[in-house]
């Protein structure tokens, strides 16, 4: 099946994603704000240049596009036309991802991704019981990561 789209619109639609300041990252931070928590965002010290980061916990939050980073969900369709191309560049993501996760954690970080699919679609969960969750976890310092969502959703790129 072809593209609905000329390959110059599909390329201008593209490049008008955004890579930060997303709108679930944009209401994460105003969450953790509203709580009380300073950041900083973007950290490019940092592997992966985490979305939010909070020294003062040594903790790093991702926020991912269930798209670009192959989250097994109902977000995620592989694109019909080039096929080929997007699990390569998906399965990449996804390498990058665990290569800096892995890289954080043995570097004495705490680490959290929260998925898009948390924050929108049918897996949305209620925003105040997220954030609470996500506080609860900065506070207590308990777990050395922990992933939004946890339920019902396998978090693992699989393409088939």
């Amino acid at each position: 099946m072809s593209d609905v789209h000329s390959p110059e619109i599909r390329s201008r639609n593209m490049s008008a994603i955004r890579g930060r300041d997303t709108k679930p990252e944009l209401a994460i931070r105003k969450a953790l704000h509203q709580k009380g928590f300073r950041y900083r965002l973007h950290v490019k010290d940092l592997p992966g240049a985490p979305d939010i980061v909070l020294p003062k916990y040594r903790v790093a939050i991702f926020v991912h596009g269930c798209f670009w980073h192959g989250h097994a969900c109902p977000l995620f369709k592989i694109p019909k036309t080039r096929t080929d191309f997007w699990l390569t560049k998906i399965q990449q993501n996804v390498n990058r991802d665990a290569r800096d996760f892995e890289k954080l954690l043995v570097s004495g970080w705490r680490v959290s991704i929260v998925w898009e699919c948390r924050i929108k679609g049918p897996y949305k969960e209620d925003p105040e019981a997220l954030i609470a969750n996500l506080v609860k976890w900065i506070s207590t310092g308990t777990k050395s990561s922990i992933e939004f969502p946890e339920v019902g959703v396998n978090p693992v790129f699989c393409p088939s």
